[in-house]
């Protein structure tokens, strides 16, 4: 079994006690992102679970209990985006310095092949043009310094509710920062793949994403692990499948492209870092950090 924790949430910026308390009791619920009143039992342990993917924009809450999990008997590694947006697309994120610095120290821990950066979303308009996105992604990949094993890009994809703020990016201008991602990489000697991505960009040095990858999943565990493909991801994704325990409408950086904000639910949930369920009906929510 993989856990995914989380493509819903960042629970290591926001829920890290209760994530280290999941996994140090093994047993997590889990409701149906389309049918909340179906809950699922989760219940596991080192032995069965082959490997954690920590998904997360800001990692240095979460650096603390690494030791403490990894003890437990836990193989994980980490998918961490950084962006150079400001607050007026991510507002509820903390200072990119800081991040930045604590990515760097996630991947002295780790090593690089424990630790994936994420530059997604790709997108233009609100000032970002390609040209200014090069200059970012090349500033970026000097300040990592090969804190990173590899790097994963995607573009903006349009969810429902987004259309009036966002538009796709032009094919011919995902075609000139995909040739200048490339190169920029290559520079840095950074394998550059691309997640989710109809466009075949093989050609600029760009290979094709898993972000639940099997090769890094083995590496992590230190032994081969063979996982068929995640049949309910969107198409395209060659992700393996795996067990997400995180809940939509529970995470605080309220990115404004994101398919995952939910202020809304926030406002009416509870968070109990001793519950097994991450948001509980009622109440006020209370900080975990």
């Amino acid at each position: 079994m993989i856990l995914s924790a989380s493509r819903r949430t960042d629970l290591p910026a926001f829920y890290g006690e209760w994530t280290e308390n999941r996994l140090r009791e093994g047993r997590v619920l889990v409701p149906n992102p389309f049918r909340p009143s179906q809950v699922r039992d989760l219940r596991f342990s080192p032995e069965t679970v082959d490997c954690i993917v920590f998904w997360t924009k800001n990692a240095g809450p979460m650096l603390p209990r690494l030791p403490r999990i990894r003890a437990m008997g836990y193989s994980f590694y980490f998918q961490h985006t950084l962006t150079p947006y400001g607050p007026e697309l991510e507002p509820g994120l903390a200072n990119k310095r800081q991040v930045l610095a604590d990515m760097r120290r996630l991947g002295e821990m780790l090593g690089p092949e424990g630790l994936v950066w994420r530059y997604d979303p790709i997108l233009t308009g609100f000032g970002w043009t390609a040209e200014r996105h090069l200059e970012a992604f090349g500033q970026l990949c000097r300040a990592l310094g090969g804190a990173a094993g590899r790097c994963v890009v995607s573009f903006l994809d349009i969810y429902r509710g987004m259309e009036r703020a966002f538009s796709p990016v032009p094919p011919e201008e995902a075609e000139r920062l995909a040739r200048g991602l490339g190169q920029i990489a290559a520079e840095y000697r950074l394998p550059l793949f691309a997640c989710s991505e109809e466009g075949d960009f093989s050609r600029f040095g760009i290979g094709r994403s898993a972000c639940i990858d099997p090769a890094l999943v083995s590496a992590a565990a230190g032994r081969t692990v063979s996982v068929p493909r995640d049949r309910n991801q969107r198409p395209g994704c060659g992700c393996a499948a795996s067990v997400d325990i995180g809940m939509y409408g529970s995470c605080r950086h309220g990115c404004r492209y994101c398919y995952a904000s939910g202020g809304r639910r926030l406002k009416s949930a509870r968070h109990n870092p001793a519950s097994p369920l991450l948001l509980e009906p009622g109440g006020h929510e209370r900080e975990d950090r």
